[in-house]
Formats: structure tokens, sequence, C-alpha cells
């Protein structure tokens, strides 16, 4: 047990079935109302920068990590780590810290998740927290992966083609997943550093665009997880979120950055129309979160456990 700005946190291994055990945190007041939140990626992990949305003093949450990524274990596996296996995890990491029903938070790849959650097991969810939303359309990935956003980030266009062969210059992501999901190590690294390094050059609203170089020590894993997802099309069909959102009868806020280049704001849109209790709350900002949506969704949560 440890003492994080005086309130108690506990790190534990939840073993989840399948060969994997899951790194989960709870943190924050143990009789105050539960927020589960989930990471991004697919292949991050949840961090301490996540905490700055949360009150510990009038909340308790808890942080897991994914199957595969960051200090869950087997680290890095693609072995039984699909939607409905997370899924079924979100279940045993709520009946193990004995939670009945939760607030769930989760941005980008995770607004995903939660929803596919919330759709699954309504009954355990108070309400959803998203930010940066995907629902896991097509359309969203091929936006992505054929360079939408080129408009307004030539250089990092640029600086990504030329890191593909001439020859799949028509589709260099298909390129790039496909070497990182490869069984040559040294081809996985670069296509890895190359979607890496575009990806986060885009994330933000930044126009300085300096990459680090490509070293040693730059881990591969997050990509890989990432691309044994979305080349699975995230293990769902086509358009089930947006076909079954009319089924969620519990509160869903969603935060949403007007210049995200990663999700773009029309998914939200589309989402909330069709929600019975949706709300859509615009940031000036990109994929982020940024202060302003942080400070967004600290302000929801306090409404939503006060």
């Amino acid at each position: 047990m440890l003492a994080v700005d005086g309130f108690t946190l506990s790190e534990t291994l939840v073993d989840v079935g399948d060969g994997h055990r899951l790194y989960v945190q709870d943190w924050g007041e143990a009789g105050a109302p539960a927020v589960l939140f989930l990471h991004g990626g697919p292949g991050t992990g949840a961090t301490d920068d996540h905490k700055q949305c949360f009150d510990p003093s009038r909340q308790r949450v808890l942080f897991c990590d994914q199957r595969g990524v960051g200090r869950s274990e087997p680290y890095g596996s693609l072995q039984d780590n699909t939607t409905d296996h997370l899924v079924a995890d979100i279940v045993r990491v709520l009946d193990r810290f004995e939670v009945d029903q939760a607030v769930l938070v989760g941005g980008s790849w995770s607004s995903c998740l939660a929803l596919v959650f919330a759709l699954a097991h309504p009954d355990r969810v108070r309400a959803l927290v998203l930010h940066g939303l995907l629902t896991g359309r097509q359309q969203e990935s091929d936006r992505l992966n054929q360079g939408h956003w080129r408009t307004f980030f030539p250089e990092v266009w640029q600086w990504y083609l030329d890191r593909t062969p001439r020859e799949h210059h028509d589709d260099p992501s298909g390129y790039h997943v496909a070497q990182i999901l490869g069984s040559d190590a040294a081809r996985s690294r670069r296509s890895a550093y190359a979607c890496t390094t575009a990806d986060s050059a885009i994330t933000d609203l930044d126009d300085r665009f300096a990459p680090a170089p490509l070293t040693d020590d730059f881990d591969p894993t997050p990509a890989r997880v990432q691309a044994h997802c979305f080349t699975n099309s995230r293990f769902l069909p086509p358009d089930h979120v947006l076909d079954t959102t009319d089924r969620l009868t519990m509160p869903v806020h969603v935060v949403q950055g007007r210049y995200d280049m990663i999700c773009p704001p029309r998914s939200a849109y589309e989402l909330v129309q069709k929600l019975p209790r949706g709300e859509l709350v615009r940031a000036v900002s990109g994929h982020g979160p940024d202060r302003e949506s942080w400070n967004l969704l600290r302000t929801l949560l306090l409404e939503l456990t006060r």
C-alpha cells in the first residue's frame, strides 16, 4: 500500500485468465463513487499524468493496464488479446474490487472500448465520460491511415513518406503496419517508430515538428498491439457502436477537440445525436487532451460523483 498526496494507492496484478495478469491501481477514497479509467492506444498504459482529471478526495479511481501493455503481464502478448477479451477483463476487475457500478472514463481507442462495454454490460455503468471519440468504424481508420491530415501537417506526411519505399507511397500505412507485425525485428522497429512519431506529431496543436531520432531503446510493442487491434477492425462488427448506441440509457458525456486530427469531431457529433442522454462538449484543442480538455473532464466527473 502506498500513499499518494495523502490518499491510499494499492497496486495489484489481477489474473484474468488466458495467461494474462492485469496491472491495476486503486486510488482515492474507498467509500467514494467508483471511476474506472481506460487508457487509449491500444498499446499504451495508464500513467500518473492521467490522474490530473480526478479528485481522490471525492472519488475512488481504478487505473487498469490492458492486456499486453503497461505493467500487465506478459508484456507485448497478442495472444487472446481482442476487444471481447478486454470487455470481459473489465468485468473481472470490477468484481475483483467489489465495484457494482462505475463511471467509465476513456479517450480515443478506450472511448470505443467503454462504449462497447456499456452496450454489453449496461448495469455496470453509472455514466460514460469520453474524449477524443472513436466509434470503431472503418472510415475512421481509413481517414487516419490514408493521411487525410496531410493538409494540416504536410511536413509530417513528407517525413512519413520518406521512410516508406516509393512503391508503397499509395498505401504507406498499409506497408508500415505489415512491417510492424512482421517477423523482421529491425524492420518492425523502424516502421513502429515511423507510425508512432507521425501519430504523436498530429496529436497536439503544435506546429513544431522536430522528431527525435530512432534509438536502440525505442520500444515497438505499443505500435504492435495497436496494429494487431486495428488490422482486425478492432474485433468489432461493422458500425457496431453507432448501430446500437440508442440502447445506452445512462448519461454519456463527450469532450471533443474541434481540431482533432486522430478522431475527427464528426464521429462525436453523430454519436451524440443517437444517444438518449448524450451531451457533446466541444474544446478548442486537438486529440490531446490538453489542459482545457482535462479541466472539462474534471468538472464533469465532479458533477457525476458528488
